[in-house]
């Protein structure tokens, strides 16, 4: 039937191909990943972390209790953080300011051994990655922590909108979980590979990319990374991350432009689930939303710019 007609069965053959290349590399990356941070778990790391990273906390106006919501978020996911900290909060009374603070260092390093995993896959050091994230992380909270001090910002007590279910405890309980995350990881990446073919097709993408060219020159990347900005800004490292590395391989973005994206993704990917959790444990909104999203532009500008004066390049077209 499709022989019938070649472009179709060619443009078909292509965004299968596609997404089995992205989907594959997205599967090679996170399923050893997964593995590590469920045996480091195991062997009690999480603990100890949670142990070395009081102290740090502490220092940010926050209790030594939470350095262990952290130190979860940070080697597993945000829905785990908030898990262990509805844990803790039992009896316990936080500030809204406490947790906007507790807010941004799990907004900006979370995940750091998968989502550190897909960023070396583009390209983009391990190192980099967790001095951007966790720096970035430190230096926003420690910022926020002296602004509320001084002026008294946000000492209301903060009203806690969300309780975990229950999940199978065990190996196998935790098997299932990821298995149910790789089946849906296969469908939104599915989903976004055909709108990305549907919007070049109808001439869209060239609609983002100028709407999207403030952003885009402010930042001093290339309008080609344009789409893939906004999916991982919209729903998530990883998923920006599979677009892109399929990107680069084809040549269509080059190594700056890369490393400037997945730094920028890195910082204030999956905008909207990510932000509407942390809102559920009785954050400020504007605190972990639009003060994390002013300092990632901030940082980029100037990563972008220094990188362009030290290698003496011209800005990027559309730049």
């Amino acid at each position: 039937m499709l022989s019938r007609f070649p472009e179709l069965h060619s443009s078909l053959k292509g965004i299968v191909s596609d997404i089995a290349r992205a989907y594959w590399t997205l599967i090679k990356i996170m399923v050893p990943a997964t593995l590590v941070v469920k045996l480091l778990d195991t062997l009690g790391f999480t603990q100890w972390l949670g142990v070395a990273l009081g102290p740090v906390v502490e220092l940010l106006g926050l209790p030594s209790e939470l350095g262990l919501v952290w130190a979860v978020t940070m080697l597993t996911n945000i829905y785990t953080g908030m898990a262990a900290f509805y844990t803790l909060s039992v009896g316990q009374e936080y500030t809204v300011a406490q947790i906007s603070i507790l807010g941004l260092l799990m907004l900006v390093a979370h995940s750091l051994v998968i989502e550190g995993a897909v960023a070396k896959a583009t390209g983009v050091r391990w190192r980099l990655t967790l001095a951007i994230r966790i720096g970035s992380g430190l230096f926003l909270a420690a910022v926020f922590s002296q602004l509320f001090s001084y002026l008294g910002l946000l000492q209301q007590p903060a009203e806690l909108l969300w309780q975990p279910q229950a999940s199978e405890p065990g190996w196998l309980g935790w098997g299932i979980a990821q298995l149910k995350l790789l089946a849906w990881i296969l469908v939104i990446l599915s989903s976004l590979v055909v709108m990305m073919r549907i919007l070049r097709w109808l001439g869209v993408e060239r609609v983002l990319q100028q709407l999207l060219s403030p952003l885009m020159r402010c930042l001093t990347i290339g309008k080609e990374a344009s789409n893939i900005t906004i999916v991982g800004m919209l729903l998530g490292l990883s998923y920006g991350a599979g677009l892109l590395i399929n990107e680069v391989r084809s040549g269509h973005i080059n190594k700056r432009d890369t490393l400037l994206v997945v730094c920028f993704l890195g910082l204030t990917h999956s905008l909207i689930e990510d932000t509407l959790l942390i809102l559920l444990l009785g954050a400020d909104l504007s605190t972990i939303l639009w003060g994390r999203l002013v300092f990632a532009i901030a940082l980029i500008t100037a990563m972008g710019r220094i990188w362009l004066r030290t290698r003496q390049q011209p800005a990027p077209e559309g730049a």
